[in-house]
């Protein structure tokens, strides 16, 4: 088990926005300065806070975690923070425009409950947006390259893109849909990777773990190590009646 509160410093320091997703965020959940927006597990609030810069919408964090709410604080007194988990959203029925979620669908153990919970949340024709891991991606991503053993470990994770519409479409949400970004930047720094700012290297051996450090660190002799930051967005609308 993680304690996210113990981590919370690291996410702070080193989880970083990607420009494809919240550009997703703002177009296809057409956010204007009228906007319900909750995130949730929103951590140390780095996508609300700049969901709500842009647009001036009315921005809600939900977490389970102090640690991460504290640091969400102290990025916006502009967003309400709220302690909550996914599968028991603090939110009132209706009020609603966009629910999403960055990278953590993969946390929440009941996710049938989740999109019951933003389902009912939303306002008829809401939009909830998960973003999130397909399989292709775990198995090609950077961390996988350095630190193969986290490969078997998030293919358990993390639901499938299929199964994830199929939970959306029980819960009542209609125009189902996806879309994948992308984002190139190369590596020059990998003090995040050190300090496991990701889960996922919470849960491999300490040996596993160093070993991919010091192949990092070989490969980075020879200049930025080439890296595709890629996300799944999977869209789903509440129905009207």
């Amino acid at each position: 088990m993680i304690d996210y509160d113990k981590i919370a410093v690291e996410y702070r320091r080193h989880r970083r926005i990607h420009p494809g997703v919240l550009r997703e965020i703002l177009t296809m959940g057409t956010v204007t300065s009228s906007s319900n927006v909750c995130e949730v597990g929103c951590g140390t609030g780095n996508y609300i806070t700049a969901v709500q810069s842009a647009t001036g919408c009315c921005g809600l964090g939900v977490d389970p975690s102090d640690e991460m709410l504290s640091r969400a604080r102290a990025q916006s007194e502009n967003v309400e923070w709220r302690k909550g988990a996914g599968e028991d959203l603090p939110i009132e029925r209706g009020v609603i425009d966009l629910v999403f979620s960055v990278d953590v669908i993969h946390h929440v153990s009941d996710r049938d409950a989740f999109f019951s919970q933003a389902f009912q949340a939303l306002k008829l024709a809401g939009k909830v947006c998960t973003v999130t891991d397909s399989d292709w991606i775990i198995r090609h991503r950077l961390m996988s390259l350095y630190f193969p053993e986290t490969v078997p470990l998030e293919l358990q994770r993390y639901p499938s893109i299929g199964k994830l519409r199929t939970l959306m479409r029980e819960a009542g949400f209609v125009e189902i849909s996806d879309n994948l970004v992308e984002h190139e930047m190369p590596l020059t720094d990998i003090q995040a990777y050190r300090e496991k700012a990701f889960s996922a290297l919470h849960l491999i051996s300490d040996a596993d773990f160093q070993r991919g450090i010091a192949k990092m660190e070989h490969d980075l002799k020879s200049g930025p190590i080439p890296f595709v930051s890629r996300y799944v967005l999977l869209w789903g609308t509440k129905s009207v009646p």
